[in-house]
């Protein structure tokens, strides 16, 4: 049998003829391979090959812990127009694995920009592909689901038979604990002395949602994802809150610690891994989404009310709503699959949403999350 291709159009034949191109292949576990244009670094990487819907905000993904082991694709045709900007960072550094696009530009128009999206990722030894058929690769991933690929970018045409048997023997990412990799180990504080403290239990924070904190007049300390309890407790915080992160919930540290934080009264908010964290804290069962949610515009209806938000979202794992013990309400449902989007505590200051309240594709979306935590705190 031959290899599934992408069948190359004639604008990618002319490209790749080009010797001054970078040649860059996708070859997933299953077989199917993708070729087009590299960009980038010239490297070899591997990871969970997922995809992103959002028109804007790819400096935002990059830079977002919750994408380590992954490779990106993202659906919107074009990529780079506006550059990059450090302002919009979501961490220090890019965490993605790799990227695909149908095309990029090398010479973005925006007066913010510090450097071309193709620099940018050379830098960072980050491999990436364009020309390719994004739309026919995000088709293959809704039908089959999120699957492990191999991506090398090289000045050199690359043997397309060694990248398809290494791809066939790739791991699952998820089988690691990335939470780990991608968490600070130190302990930082932001804007002491203010009134409230809350502890942010870091399994791969994005910076949004420390500006959202402290813009409330919260002192923000940042800890590990496996402080235990009792050093949380240490701190005397008013409340806590658990990050967003990489990977399967289940192998998280984090779960142990606000398992004993449930038994206190602090007011405790999840904030998508960290809300998956707190239902297992709490017994409840999480599991794995075919495509996962990552995307500006996912709609969550509140239970009980008529009331649905447009929410943007960055997850692979869903927590099982059915499997919440007493005392414990779903909050919101997605109104696309029906998977749980929130989780409520009936009678504690306990909750936690699936979706990104920081992230805003509009003015202020879902920040109320915020405000409501902070009313919690009494």
């Amino acid at each position: 049998m031959g290899l599934p291709r992408q069948a190359k159009c004639a604008k990618v034949r002319k490209i790749l003829k080009d010797k001054t191109t970078k040649y860059g292949v996708l070859a997933l576990k299953d077989g199917t391979v993708f070729e087009g244009k590299g960009f980038g670094a010239c490297a070899r990487t591997w990871g969970e090959v997922v995809f992103n819907t959002g028109m804007v905000g790819y400096v935002e993904s990059i830079t977002d812990p919750s994408y380590h082991g992954q490779i990106l694709v993202q659906t919107y045709p074009l990529i780079g127009n506006y550059g990059v900007n450090p302002d919009f960072f979501e961490s220090s550094r890019p965490w993605i694995k790799g990227y695909a696009v149908s095309e990029y530009s090398d010479q973005p128009s925006h007066h913010t920009s510090c450097l071309s999206i193709d620099r940018w990722l050379e830098a960072s030894r980050i491999p990436a592909i364009s020309c390719l058929d994004t739309r026919a690769l995000v088709k293959r991933l809704r039908q089959f689901g999120v699957i492990p690929g191999l991506l090398a970018v090289s000045d050199r045409p690359l043997k397309l038979s060694p990248l398809v048997r290494e791809a066939s023997r790739l791991p699952d990412p998820n089988a690691s604990n990335l939470v780990a990799e991608v968490s600070s180990p130190d302990i930082h504080v932001y804007k002491p002395g203010c009134r409230k403290r809350i502890v942010l239990i870091d399994c791969g924070t994005k910076l949004a949602i420390i500006r959202h904190l402290t813009g409330r007049g919260l002192s923000v300390i940042r800890v590990p994802q496996n402080t235990p309890a009792e050093k949380v407790l240490s701190f005397k915080p008013d409340g806590v809150v658990i990050s967003n992160g990489p990977g399967n919930p289940e192998l998280c540290s984090a779960v142990e610690t606000v398992s004993l934080l449930l038994t206190e009264n602090l007011p405790l908010l999840g904030i998508c891994l960290g809300h998956q964290i707190l239902a297992l804290a709490a017994g409840a069962r999480t599991y794995k989404l075919k495509f996962g949610h990552r995307s500006q515009n996912q709609p969550c209806l509140e239970t009980g009310t008529s009331r649905c938000y447009l929410t943007s979202q960055n997850h692979g794992f869903a927590v099982d709503q059915e499997s919440l013990p007493s005392g414990w309400k779903p909050w919101l449902v997605n109104a696309n699959d029906g998977t749980n989007e929130g989780i409520k505590h009936k009678h504690r200051p306990f909750f936690g949403v699936q979706f990104h309240p920081e992230a805003c594709p509009g003015p202020t979306d879902t920040t109320f999350i915020f405000n409501f935590f902070v009313e919690q705190l009494g």
